[in-house]
């Protein structure tokens, strides 16, 4: 028997920009993201200039975008974008300003025409719709939250985040209730009759993100939603966007400068240089795995005690595992604690849920007492760790713990062991 692995530790340093790697591993804060795909981008492109074909023969050449820019006048704004969400992931777009993360994310709902390439939601090539077929797509699945509020003055916040319902033709009772029905999930059903100028920043942005709810889309697009509130009303909008998304999952593409934010919600993040996506993974592959210096400068003031969890580092290949229902016998297993070179064994029952850790002495003292029933030997003193934990707040517990420690999912789960050694082995990594 064998746990495995959330993410593989040895994994290679660059991930591809189509990557579908698994998200990190269960956060209790987040229901389990589905392995649909919701949206892919395929070699996409947007050249802006009056004829953007010279520019892409360029591109296509392996010219840069400077020196087409000095031949042709043309600007790259994105250059061979490739990509794929999963259903219900928070896709983060990180990068510099003028690396082209806005204009990307308006390629993808086509605010803004792909010189080249595809944008497939559920399917369907984006790029290839007709203007009618694009607004319908637009109007039942597709919402966008901005970093200005964007709120009409003269319309209470009821009004506002009926908005959209309002510009699709929906009846008013309905968009009313819609509406009311938002603004209640970001906790503003009292303050439904207020206007913009009556409410704070924080609050003006909660109407914006309760508009872009209203129409209960499947895929929403965020450029910058909380870059221009306070520090702490920021933290407050990443914690509700984040509840909401363990209420009702959607999927989510969030555009970002800020490294904290990004590695707070991101089930993964894409970093962008010059229009071209350097690296996809989760926060844990590219904090140990940067593709180039660019990548690495985003992280190196990053505290990874204070970011890494105990399920990105734990590890699982190898270890000695048992059943609590004792299907093999003492001998077995401790011969499975030789070729380990291991002093421990964990117990776990049917389901794969962790039951306890024992010692080579007490699986030694099975064999020479001829005992089958685990249940019956004595185990370590070791409680298991929540695999959402962060690193920094069971740095005590792994130090003083008799043998690696157990980390286990919200449902109990194996997921591996954690030891000493392995945690220092990250936190100083080069």
């Amino acid at each position: 028997m064998r746990a495995t692995l959330p993410n593989d530790a040895n994994a290679p340093a660059r991930v591809d920009p189509a990557d579908r790697a698994a998200p990190r591993a269960t956060d209790p804060n987040r229901r389990p993201i589905s392995e649909d795909i919701r949206l892919e981008a395929k070699n996409v492109f947007k050249v802006f200039a009056q004829d953007p074909r010279p520019a892409l023969a360029m591109l296509k050449n392996g010219r840069r975008k400077d020196e087409i820019y000095n031949e042709t006048g043309a600007v790259v704004g994105v250059d061979d974008a490739s990509f794929a969400v999963r259903t219900g992931e928070i896709f983060v777009i990180m990068g510099l300003s003028g690396s082209g993360k806005s204009t990307l994310v308006r390629l993808l709902n086509r605010l803004i025409e792909p010189s080249a390439g595809q944008v497939l939601l559920g399917g369907q090539d984006l790029v290839r719709m007709s203007r009618k077929e694009l607004i319908d797509v637009r109007r039942r699945e597709m919402s966008m939250v901005f970093q200005s509020f964007a709120l009409l003055p003269h319309l209470s916040a009821l009004d506002n985040a009926a908005f959209g319902l309002t510009l699709s033709g929906s009846p008013l009772r309905k968009r009313r209730e819609a509406a009311r029905a938002a603004l209640a999930k970001v906790g503003l059903e009292q303050y439904a009759e207020r206007h913009p100028h009556e409410m704070s920043g924080g609050m003006q942005q909660r109407v914006g993100l309760a508009r872009a709810l209203a129409k209960n889309p499947s895929i929403m697009f965020m450029d910058e939603a909380f870059s221009a509130l306070d520090p702490l009303i920021r933290t407050e909008m990443q914690d509700e966007l984040i509840r909401l998304q363990k209420e009702q999952q959607r999927t989510i593409i969030f555009i970002s400068h800020d490294l904290d934010e990004a590695m707070r919600i991101g089930d993964r993040i894409a970093i962008m240089e010059g229009g071209r996506i350097v690296q996809v993974g989760t926060p844990y592959d590219i904090l140990l795995n940067p593709y180039d210096d660019y990548v690495a400068s985003f992280f190196k003031n990053v505290d990874l005690a204070k970011v890494l969890r105990a399920c990105d580092v734990v590890r699982a290949e190898g270890l000695p595992i048992a059943s609590a229902e004792n299907t093999d016998s003492p001998v077995v297993l401790l011969r499975q604690l030789d070729v380990a070179a291991s002093n421990v064994l964990y117990v776990v029952d049917a389901e794969g849920r962790y039951r306890g850790t024992l010692g080579r002495e007490a699986v030694s003292e099975a064999v020479r007492l001829n005992r089958q029933n685990l249940n019956d030997l004595a185990g370590l003193d070791v409680s298991p760790i929540a695999g959402h934990s962060r690193l920094s707040d069971i740095m005590r517990d792994v130090a003083r713990a008799p043998c690696p420690v157990p980390i286990v999912d919200q449902s109990g789960g194996f997921l591996g062991a954690l030891s000493r050694s392995q945690l220092l082995n990250v936190l100083h990594k080069d």
